[in-house]
């Protein structure tokens, strides 16, 4: 038999939209309390609303995830009201396309900021409570730009490779203290940061959902914890 999560605590970032925030919801329905890290208020205090809505806890702490203080504030706050984390979903993430020399230099960092150093910050920041329990999971989420690149997509690709680097490390270092670590690295996905506001209702249920995202997530957090994926990739089964 798998493992219950209900009852469990999950930090996410990039929780006021997107995955992050199916994710947030779809782990309330399963009884597990949230915290939620993002940089706009407003959007994670209607997500914790909603999530309380199924008779969870919720708790929000603002922050970019690029900025290490920041992640240290917000983790602390979350550990004092909701309790230390069994769940840290890196979700967090930006993306810059276009030709490598049309990329601004501030750009293409901005970019390693948030998606390599903001997953390194939260998880250096949370992965001392696992430690402490003798047991969690870490779930990165990566992109299959993360595992083949193609034109336009350098700046993305590069950070999405170093997540995938650091995730095979870090899975290997911290599996005598029964921590999970790995990467979801789907296709694209129907939201703001893929399609911006392009994309009509009809045409938007083509594509990967959020919610799909944060189903497949669930199951896997539902395995016995002697086993897990630690690297998957996701498709739409046919979005053209």
């Amino acid at each position: 038999m798998g493992q219950e999560i209900k009852g469990k605590i999950a930090y996410i970032t990039g929780a006021g939209r997107g995955i992050g925030k199916a994710t947030a919801l779809e782990f309330a329905r399963e009884g597990v309390h949230v915290g939620l890290i993002a940089r706009t208020e407003s959007r994670l205090q209607e997500v914790a609303e909603e999530a309380r809505s199924f008779g969870v806890k919720a708790s929000v702490a603002t922050a970019d995830v690029a900025n290490w203080e920041e992640v240290e504030q917000a983790v602390a706050t979350l550990e004092k009201e909701l309790g230390a984390a069994d769940i840290l979903i890196n979700n967090a993430g930006i993306g810059v396309y276009g030709d490598f020399l049309d990329i601004d230099p501030e750009e293409f960092r901005r970019v390693m900021d948030v998606n390599v150093f903001g997953t390194y910050h939260m998880t250096r920041a949370v992965l001392p409570q696992l430690i402490e329990k003798n047991r969690g999971d870490i779930i990165n989420i990566s992109s299959s730009s993360g595992l083949k690149a193609t034109a336009g997509s350098a700046a993305y690709s590069a950070s999405k490779f170093a997540v995938q680097g650091m995730t095979e490390g870090l899975m290997q270092e911290v599996r005598r203290h029964n921590i999970r670590v790995n990467t979801l690295n789907p296709s694209l996905v129907a939201t703001e940061l893929a399609f911006g506001e392009k994309l009509d209702e009809a045409d938007k249920e083509k594509y990967m959902q959020p919610e799909d995202l944060a189903e497949y997530m669930v199951s896997q957090l539902k395995l016995h914890q002697r086993i897990f994926i630690k690297q998957s990739l996701q498709w739409a089964t046919n979005p053209f």
